[in-house]
């Protein structure tokens, strides 16, 4: 069985309680992502998306030397490294999840995301399942408003 630790993205970019959003800002420039774990040593205590830079950050009036703690998500749903690759896209899918911090113990492994399983062949149609999924919800949110 396909393991999430065979798959993840290790060595991440990240970022700590006293970064501020400007710090997070150019990480994600500097990078080319939009998703930053924020942590304190190895341990995860949320993360920073660029969508979170714009509505709550500079949408909200919040200068580049605010903390990302005002604007981090910290209710983060992690898998274990442990995790097979299908309960991970399933989770993925029914959450509406993109990218997941992989987590050990508290301290962070590493992230998985849809296209860390699209990139490797053999995983192509579960990240087509979750992707489709997550598509699906964005598409209904959408015609709602």
């Amino acid at each position: 069985m396909r393991k999430i630790a065979d798959v993840m993205t290790k060595g991440c970019v990240t970022v700590t309680p006293k970064d501020n959003l400007y710090e997070a800002a150019v990480a994600m420039r500097d990078h080319d992502i939009g998703f930053v774990p924020v942590v304190e040593g190895n341990r995860l205590i949320g993360v920073i998306t660029d969508r979170d830079l714009v509505i709550r950050g500079y949408a909200e009036k919040h200068s580049g030397s605010t903390s990302v703690m005002e604007v981090m998500s910290d209710n983060v749903q992690t898998v274990s490294p442990n995790l097979s690759v299908d309960e991970a896209v399933s989770l993925m899918a029914t959450k509406q999840i993109r990218r997941l911090p992989v987590v050990e113990n508290g301290e962070l492994r590493g992230i998985v995301s849809i296209g860390d399983l699209a990139v490797r062949e053999i995983f192509v149609s579960e990240a087509g399942q979750a992707l489709s999924g997550i598509s699906e919800h964005e598409h209904r949110e959408s015609t709602i408003h």
